[in-house]
């Protein structure tokens, strides 16, 4: 799968000021509008406008809000109306994250996560009811208009030194793409399983991270990608319950707001200097943002970042042995290197 390159210090030298300063708008527009979901408000908007390289791109930063509100509307309505019919939602939703996967697989765009995460979301929700279902459609709708406002201010406060915008060009896959979909729906669909029948919506962090993980193509990449998600968790953890216990000491707004923006200022500069791939921090502040935005809205801060790290685990690696043995027993992907990717960054 396209991942994309770290930030060009040369190119956009205020990428992490522009980094902080939108996970701090992010969280406070949780403060204003008090969202039903506070941590995909606060952490949505950062991983599409944080994805952006070289100069603003409007195409790119309208297109994905915008596709994002029609897909919860089309996945939330097919949820609804599948939902009487258990087997039958099943069956539909192995078939869009088969459809997801074999889009990544096939050509290589991360636009096939959308297809594969949002029924994942709205499928885990609507078995818990149709307000759940809901509040999740809310709550993505919410987070992408605040997107299409956020994108454009940030990028008009703090705009890049180079005019040239990014292309993404994705590396086609090989082999036998079909299986290796084949074999990653049934993967998160036994996962997905278990989250309808003995979990609660707010611990659906397990599939996601599931679904992050297995799109890549290769044995070493899926374990690469998992272990890099641990990572990333670990440290937005870690960033997160810092930034609580200095909250607890001066418990007012602008602590936390400028809080958020250092912390986002050091992942920032990290993408672009640090050792890990940029990607790693990138992910690790929206965990950061996701578990400051819960812990103080309805959850305890602790239990918040444990439950968040122990779906991580489980997550990441139940999906990564499973596809990974599957993927050595078909030997889908052919004379595909297994060492293909492995020095790219994490997705």
């Amino acid at each position: 799968m396209y991942v994309t390159p770290a930030p060009d210090a040369d190119n956009d030298p205020l990428y992490a000021v522009r980094f902080g300063l939108t996970g701090m708008l992010g969280y406070a527009a949780v403060a204003v509008f008090n969202p039903v979901l506070p941590a995909v408000m606060a952490a949505m908007p950062l991983a599409i406008i944080a994805g952006q390289r070289k100069a603003f791109n409007p195409v790119a930063a309208i297109a994905g809000p915008v596709v994002l509100i029609a897909m919860a509307f089309v996945t939330a309505w097919m949820v609804e109306q599948l939902l009487p019919m258990p087997l039958v939602l099943i069956g539909a939703m192995w078939l869009c994250f088969f459809l997801g996967f074999r889009m990544i697989l096939k050509t290589g765009s991360p636009v096939g996560m959308i297809v594969v995460v949002l029924p994942l979301l709205m499928s885990i929700m609507g078995m818990n009811g149709t307000m759940a279902l809901d509040a999740m459609r809310l709550a993505l709708v919410q987070a992408a208009l605040l997107t299409l406002v956020l994108g454009p201010v940030v990028y008009m406060l703090l705009p890049p030194r180079t005019q040239e915008r990014h292309v993404a060009v994705p590396a086609p896959g090989v082999g036998q793409v079909e299986i290796g979909a084949a074999i990653r729906a049934t993967v998160l669909l036994a996962l997905s399983f278990w989250l309808y029948s003995v979990m609660q919506p707010s611990d659906l962090m397990m599939a996601l991270i599931a679904a992050m993980v297995i799109v890549f193509p290769s044995r070493l990449r899926v374990w690469d990608e998992a272990f890099q998600r641990i990572r990333a968790t670990l440290y937005g953890a870690a960033m997160a319950l810092l930034l609580l216990a200095f909250f607890m000491v001066s418990a007012r707004l602008p602590i936390i707001l400028g809080l958020i923006f250092l912390s986002g200022l050091f992942l920032g500069t990290k993408m672009m200097q640090g050792k890990r791939p940029s990607m790693v921090y990138q992910y690790a502040f929206s965990v950061t943002l996701a578990l400051v935005a819960g812990a103080l809205s309805t959850q305890d801060p602790a239990y918040a970042s444990f439950t968040r790290i122990i779906l991580t685990l489980l997550g990441a690696f139940t999906a990564a042995f499973a596809v990974a043995l599957l993927d050595d027993l078909t030997g889908w992907h052919g004379d595909q290197p297994e060492n293909e990717g492995a020095t790219q960054e994490a997705a």
